[in-house]
């Protein structure tokens, strides 16, 4: 499965047009992450554990969305857009939410 960003894949003739295919992640927030990140927002610097969050999130998206592109009959998807964003929950805390969003392809082989 070939993942783009892109619009086309050089050299490929795109066969079909699937349709859009999206995928989300949402992961709770953790009690001990936030406290440090508080830290690290007042002292400054970077917060190595939402940076790995974020980085485990793109790849589970990435991941759903082949999944999803597979099951229409794709070998690829181009177009793809990343998007992250989060989701207040009340006073309970925030949900982190990672989105992933391309058009499913059948290429010529």
């Amino acid at each position: 499965m070939i993942l783009a960003t892109t619009d086309v894949i050089q050299g490929a003739i795109v066969e079909a047009h699937l349709g859009v295919v999206t995928a989300e992640v949402v992961y709770g927030s953790n009690a001990l992450r936030d406290f440090f990140a508080g830290i690290r927002d007042i002292i400054g610097g970077r917060t190595g554990s939402y940076e790995r969050v974020f980085e485990r999130g793109h790849r589970d998206a990435l991941a759903e969305l082949e999944q999803r592109a597979k099951s229409l009959g794709a070998n690829a998807v181009v177009g793809i857009k990343m998007d992250t964003g989060s989701i207040n929950v009340g006073d309970t805390g925030t949900l982190l939410l990672i989105t992933a969003t391309g058009t499913a392809v059948r290429l010529r082989s």
